[in-house]
């Protein structure tokens, strides 16, 4: 749904919350959940779906008139799809995914042929003068390559033409149809590309003039119209965990990125778990035992420690982590698990709320992105005196990103009214 102070933003919740992998499980719960939140927080408005399929609902959803159907469907509710997601490729939900949620990567042929797919499918779903995104992964996952940096150049490079050529196909939808989509890149902590910097040197040291190149030969058009292509159709997904697990200021990365003229096509609105390390032996007993149900098997929970020179130590999982707690001598650990994020405070446990609420700020006054997404998956794994009822659970999601943005506009003209006129 549209919100914020011009209505210049599209709201939603990712349905990759919801188990099922096949389309047919994922229309029962796109039924099942969004007209009753519609009814209770858009009553009057279209609504907008953040739609997760995996590649066999994709496929699914290409055969007969399974498109035409769901369309429909849409038009009944006066509901809308304006951005996929399509980083996981397969089985999401209760079975172990670990490091395969990065599989098949971008230098695979499958990688490309379901991207293509989400192309086709979000160019027929998208409304006019709406734009389109399509979340994906950062390229692979790092520790494959083992530190190999000969290795990670060449995946880079492989990568970036195989994004060329979605970018050849949304080029063509857009002179053909007029809708403008883009594919938005998605770092994460050990993503092969992971923080700011790592996302600049990658656009400027492969995707442009890789991708260029083939742009430049396949459309007839010179590297520079070739570049601006891909600076278009390329955008990053700013996932507000993923990014706050870094240690990133959002202030600061918008500038970089705003500088590298590279764009933010989607904000991820989700919290990660942040701990602040205490001296105390026996404190720090406690925040194990209260970060222990949160090292479930299902996904990753990568974890990043500052210590107090704000040097960073990675770890790959919060299970391989959790033994270092008692004798590290970093101050604050933050934890890739998404958990509500209308919940600050956890029991000697805390949540990187403040980053979210920075951002929403932020784009008070830059209205580069127009896509919000908010996006807590894990519920399913949660430990269980956490896990709430579904539907209320994502309706006071939503509650409270819209109380934010409306807390963030009378700040402002709070602020305005406050101002002595110019008497000069």
């Amino acid at each position: 749904m549209k919100v914020g102070i011009n209505n210049n933003f599209h709201l939603t919740y990712c349905s990759n919350i919801h188990p099922g992998e096949e389309w047919e499980q994922v229309f029962s719960n796109l039924k099942q959940y969004v007209p009753p939140l519609k009814a209770r927080l858009a009553p009057d408005k279209s609504f907008g779906i953040g739609l997760r399929l995996a590649e066999v609902a994709a496929s699914k959803l290409l055969q007969g008139n399974a498109l035409n159907e769901f369309k429909l469907w849409l038009t009944e509710h006066d509901l809308y799809v304006f951005t996929l997601n399509g980083f996981p490729y397969g089985q999401f939900h209760w079975q172990v995914v670990k490091d395969q949620v990065y599989a098949p990567d971008w230098t695979k042929q499958e990688r490309l042929d379901y991207t293509l797919q989400l192309t086709h499918i979000l160019a027929e779903l998208l409304p006019h003068n709406v734009e389109g995104s399509i979340s994906t992964l950062p390229l692979s996952y790092k520790p494959w390559y083992e530190g190999n940096q000969l290795v990670q150049a060449s995946v880079m490079d492989d990568a970036s033409l195989q994004i060329a050529k979605v970018v050849a196909q949304m080029v063509h939808i857009r002179a053909e149809q007029g809708k403008l989509l883009h594919l938005d890149l998605e770092p994460e902590p050990d993503g092969l590309i992971e923080n700011a910097a790592e996302v600049i040197d990658y656009f400027q040291a492969h995707l442009l003039p890789v991708g260029g190149a083939y742009l430049a030969k396949h459309l007839g058009i010179s590297q520079e119209v070739a570049e601006s292509h891909l600076l278009e159709h390329v955008r990053i997904c700013y996932d507000t965990c993923h990014f706050a697990v870094e240690y990133e200021n959002p202030l600061s990365v918008f500038q970089q990125f705003q500088a590298a003229g590279i764009k933010i096509g989607k904000i991820q609105i989700s919290a990660a778990l942040q701990v602040k390390i205490p001296e105390d032996i026996k404190q720090r007993h406690l925040i194990a035992e209260r970060l222990r149900p949160f090292a479930e098997s299902t996904y990753l929970h990568q974890v990043i420690a500052r210590e107090p020179n704000n040097r960073l130590l990675h770890y790959s999982d919060l299970e391989t982590a959790l033994p270092n707690l008692e004798h590290t001598s970093a101050c604050e650990w933050r934890i890739h698990f998404h958990v509500p994020i209308f919940i600050r405070d956890y029991q000697l446990l805390q949540s990187t709320q403040d980053d979210i609420a920075n951002v929403l700020d932020l784009l008070q006054h830059d209205n580069g992105c127009t896509h919000l997404e908010i996006e807590t998956y894990t519920w399913d794994v949660l430990p269980e005196a956490m896990k709430l009822d579904l539907l209320a659970s994502i309706q006071r999601e939503y509650e409270w990103v819209l109380a934010n943005l409306l807390c963030t506009r009378r700040l402002e003209v709070a602020a305005t009214q406050a101002k002595p006129a110019y008497a000069g």
